[in-house]
């Protein structure tokens, strides 16, 4: 489901009852479109996540901890000049649309009181936050800044007056009357395309909820209607997924529960249904934009190593015909009293094969003698290249299997993880360090914690450096050590020497998440004592050896990892 106007609907009523009347004691801005406001009310503080990502855009609450970068960025600044210390004093939805303002009071510095709004328009790629002062409704800062030469209509630069983006003249879905419910019903009936009839007279519906809204109609009748959009005022989130997708609602949609693939769980909340839902989402976009260098630089040497490794596959494959130019030479050596030079080629009986005729081609420049010992030469080089071969493809396929499970650390890394995974390709001599670099050794990151149900702590290694030094280092010999069987993935350890089953379940889940087969429907995970793990010399980061292990068959969830997690 998309975050739609009926969506942000029951999302603005869940704020109103958390955050509202609170005390904003701190700002961030971790990514370039994404804002977080600590904001303290009833003795707790609580994330506000406002985000105006293309893709990704929302309003919610969250328990998923952001890294603050280094340096502030300007707007920012501007939120924690303006904002500092100022408490919410309402939160609104425009109509049913996606356009939600925050007001607060605050005191400017001269100790006035002021009244200033972050105006949250969820929009895709045109979404935006703005900063606007109520008394004369000029934009203080934005978020995205656009020129008038990309936007005539609006001023979305700083110092511009705020205007509403263009107001559809639809119908609120929260607020219909009777008669105009008969008309719909009688409408509905008529058409083929009743989802996008919907959609076309009423504001905020996507394309999820409009069809949801359309199967029960379709199950009863049009007196649905208002219990439907009753159920926004007492949420029920829920998600549904599998394998290869997986969709978000405020409630039961009975669309997605006759679907026997889908899998649903319940969440307390719409902010903790949007953690489970976008956590990874949103992660894996941010990584593939802050990584793309080093996804680009792998995948550059993975079409290297392939190629290296076809054209060894096809010089080995020649060397095992070797034989063939042993027994041509020493046919040549039987028979040279038969040959002169200046022949081309020459028919002799091969008395390997009942002394069937064998064409052997002769240089014409080379005396018989000549040319058998230049067959012997040949399969002498052939036979001494084997060796060289065999141990260069391994080398290459090793270097494949490497760099394949440096592109499934990406995969699942954070963007606070891509630091660790460059780090160790420096180590490693793939990429040079820049001379400012050096004289301040960089260190590894911490592996994330999680906790089992009866309170056990699980550790995971989330990159190889990590791997190493969770399993090598840090792990007590008695501790539990998990990992999925036979592909690239992350190191586990459970903090016990005798975890309960469930434990081993959980950490077995964990170690088939953080894996290559983290979609498979059933992943099997090995797992044994620390002490029965060791890396082999001169082995590549993250490599080690185990003996004496056990396997569970585990199926990865992203909601089990959730509650691990919070």
């Amino acid at each position: 489901m998309s975050f739609d106007g009926a969506f942000t609907h029951a999302m603005v009523a869940e704020l109103v009852s958390t955050i509202q009347d609170g005390k904003l004691n701190k700002i961030q801005q971790p990514y370039e479109n994404e804002v977080i406001l600590t904001v303290r009310k009833n003795r707790k503080n609580q994330m506000l996540l406002l985000s105006a990502h293309p893709s990704y855009a929302r309003i919610q609450t969250t328990k998923i901890p952001y890294s603050n970068p280094a340096v502030p960025t300007k707007f920012v600044m501007t939120l924690r000049k303006y904002l500092d210390g100022a408490v919410i004093k309402s939160i609104t939805q425009q109509h049913n649309d996606r356009i939600i303002h925050f007001t607060f009071t605050s005191r400017n510095e001269l100790g006035d009181l002021q009244n200033l709004q972050l105006i949250v328009e969820l929009m895709g790629r045109h979404s935006n936050i703005f900063l606007i002062d109520l008394k004369d409704h000029h934009i203080i800062d934005l978020v995205k800044h656009v020129p008038a030469s990309e936007n005539s209509f609006r001023g979305l630069m700083p110092g511009a007056i705020y205007q509403q983006p263009p107001y559809q003249d639809k119908l609120d879905p929260f607020q219909i009357e009777p008669a105009t419910l008969e008309r719909l019903a009688i409408e509905l009936q008529q058409t083929d395309r009743p989802v996008q009839l919907l959609q076309h007279k009423f504001q905020g519906l996507g394309h999820d909820t409009a069809s949801e809204l359309i199967y029960q109609i379709k199950e009863k009748n049009i007196s649905i209607w208002s219990d439907f959009f009753h159920q926004y005022h007492q949420p029920r989130p829920t998600l549904y997924e599998n394998s290869k997708k997986s969709y978000f609602t405020p409630f039961t949609f009975t669309s997605f529960e006759v679907q026997t693939n889908l899998e649903a769980h319940t969440f307390g909340s719409l902010s903790e249904l949007l953690d489970a839902y976008y956590a990874q989402k949103a992660q894996k976009d941010r990584v593939k934009q802050q990584g793309s260098e080093l996804i680009h630089f792998i995948n550059t040497e993975l079409h290297k190593d392939r190629k290296k490794l076809k054209k060894l596959q096809q010089t080995l494959a020649v060397s095992e015909n070797a034989d063939e130019l042993r027994i041509k030479g020493e046919i040549l050596t039987t028979y040279l009293h038969e040959l002169h030079k200046g022949m081309t080629e020459v028919s002799l009986p091969n008395f390997y094969d009942n002394e069937a005729p064998l064409k052997i081609g002769l240089s014409n420049q080379l005396t018989p003698s000549e040319n058998a010992q230049k067959y012997f030469s040949r399969y002498q080089k052939l036979k001494n290249s084997v060796a060289y071969v065999t141990e260069q493809m391994r080398l290459t396929q090793a270097e494949i299997d490497y760099f394949e499970g440096i592109l499934a650390q990406i995969d699942l890394a954070e963007p606070k993880d891509l630091a660790d995974i460059k780090l160790e390709l420096q180590r490693e001599g793939y990429l040079h360090i820049k001379k400012k670099q050096k004289g301040k050794p960089a260190k590894v990151s911490q592996p994330e914690i999680f906790h089992a149900a009866d309170g056990t702590k699980i550790l995971v290694g989330k990159n190889n450096l990590q791997n190493d030094e969770l399993t090598l280092k840090k792990a007590k010999k008695t501790d539990t050590w998990l990992h999925a069987k036979n592909v690239p993935g992350s190191h586990v350890i459970i903090a016990s020497d005798q975890p309960s089953d469930e434990t081993l379940v959980q950490a077995a889940t964990l170690a088939a998440y953080y894996s290559k087969s983290r979609l498979s429907g059933t992943v099997p995970v090995d797992y044994v004592q620390v002490k029965k793990v060791h890396k082999p010399n001169g082995a590549k980061p993250g490599f080690v050896i185990y003996e004496g292990q056990k396997t569970l068959f585990v199926t990865p969830s992203v909601t089990d990892i959730n509650k691990m997690r919070l």
